[in-house]
């Protein structure tokens, strides 16, 4: 006979409780009968925080208008059974899970299972069964909404949130660069103000690593602001590159620097195959670069819905992505290659030591909103392996 597990005396729940780490794992556990349910609270870090401020889209000049700071856990989806799915790309599809449908997960007729609703703009909701999918926490990201519909032709370059927990309070502070210029909120004023930068260039992107800002320049400036004071500290390479800079932290334990450049700018013809890369890791102490050649088992995301670090030890083998490897998710066209390094061209002027493209596996960019879809294919054999879903 099948156990009934919905008579567990509830000190057995409260251990089992304790013991599940992956947010997706409460949800399959409140899946088993009501009393479970009721026995493990919804996520909190599947609830999304909120914070609403005044809006910028017509600094400097004032305005009584609001718009939207939403804080969003970051997911990887895996398919387990790939072959078992249809062709559709909307199958692929998996919509942000925070308290807008926090109460549209289920459960269905037996087995039990947990079902979650996801609505993609422009269609209809539809029903996910979560246990047909590995899932991966890659940590948080903060999303404004509401705000300039025209983001896109005034240059918002994305925002950057801190806590500062004065005196064990909730204050914070938001960095955000727009039209140019680098825009500061913090939550004792609630008011945008300019932050006078140091570089001349416009801001291309922002991330926050053990307390402080780290801020991207067009021109490849980089620099360390202050969350208290604003100081700005300039942290560049110790060999400078005419490149694309990109910054992916690993929550509080490492922050990677990628450099993507051209190795024949002289060429008549740009051939994006040919673009290579540098790699380095901050040595905060000593407030210098690192260039590595390894990554271990981490493989770096870059590109739509920001710079993110996946470890491939979590994902069985055979599953198209490795550790070690740098992916971009927004190169032009609809198909790209890991980077890896040390990789054998057949060229004898291409370097062996650096990051280039790795032709092992081709990776299908299917669809880059409302999630990023990925189609990998194991070049050799022109199979499909797998199918991922980057969201947000």
């Amino acid at each position: 006979m099948m156990p009934n597990w919905s008579q567990l005396p509830e000190e057995l729940l409260n251990l089992i409780s304790k013991n599940l780490d992956n947010c997706f794992d409460v949800i399959h556990a409140r899946s088993v009968c009501r009393s479970w349910r009721s026995a493990f609270p919804f996520p909190s870090c599947l609830l999304s925080l909120r914070y609403y401020l005044p809006t910028f889209a017509k600094f400097p000049s004032l305005s009584k208008d609001l718009c939207t700071l939403k804080k969003i856990q970051v997911f990887l989806f895996r398919v387990r059974n790939p072959a078992a799915v249809a062709a559709s790309i909307s199958e692929y599809f998996l919509g942000g899970i925070d308290q807008d449908n926090s109460n549209d997960h289920m459960e269905l007729p037996s087995p039990l299972q947990c079902s979650v609703k996801v609505k993609i703009p422009q269609s209809d909701p539809i029903l996910v069964n979560m246990l047909d999918y590995q899932i991966l926490p890659l940590g948080y990201r903060y999303i404004m909404i509401g705000w300039d519909p025209e983001s896109l032709a005034t240059g918002y370059a994305g925002l950057a949130f801190l806590p500062l927990n004065k005196n064990g309070g909730e204050e914070f502070i938001v960095l955000l660069g727009y039209c140019n210029h680098l825009l500061v909120l913090k939550s004792a004023e609630m008011r945008w103000t300019r932050v006078k930068k140091t570089s001349i260039a416009s801001c291309k992107g922002l991330v926050t690593f053990r307390g402080r800002f780290y801020v991207t320049f067009l021109n490849g400036d980089i620099y360390i602001f202050d969350p208290y004071s604003l100081e700005q500290t300039l942290l560049m390479p110790s060999q400078p590159l005419r490149s694309s800079k990109y910054l992916i932290p690993t929550g509080n334990d490492e922050l990677f620097l990628v450099e993507k450049f051209n190795p024949f700018p002289e060429a008549d013809i740009l051939d994006f195959n040919r673009f290579t890369c540098r790699v380095s890791k901050l040595d905060e102490e000593a407030g210098i670069w690192v260039e590595v050649t390894d990554l271990g088992d981490r493989v770096l995301f870059i590109g739509h819905f920001g710079n993110i670090c996946c470890s491939a030890k979590e994902l069985p083998n055979g599953c198209g992505v490795s550790g070690n490897s740098i992916l971009f998710t927004n190169e032009p066209g609809n198909v790209t290659f890991a980077y890896k390094y040390g990789v054998h061209t057949g060229r004898a002027e291409d370097e062996l030591n650096i990051w280039r493209f790795s032709r092992e596996i081709r990776v299908m960019i299917v669809n880059t909103f409302p999630v990023v879809t990925l189609r990998l294919e194991r070049q050799a054999e022109n199979l499909c392996l797998d199918n991922l879903c980057l969201n947000t």
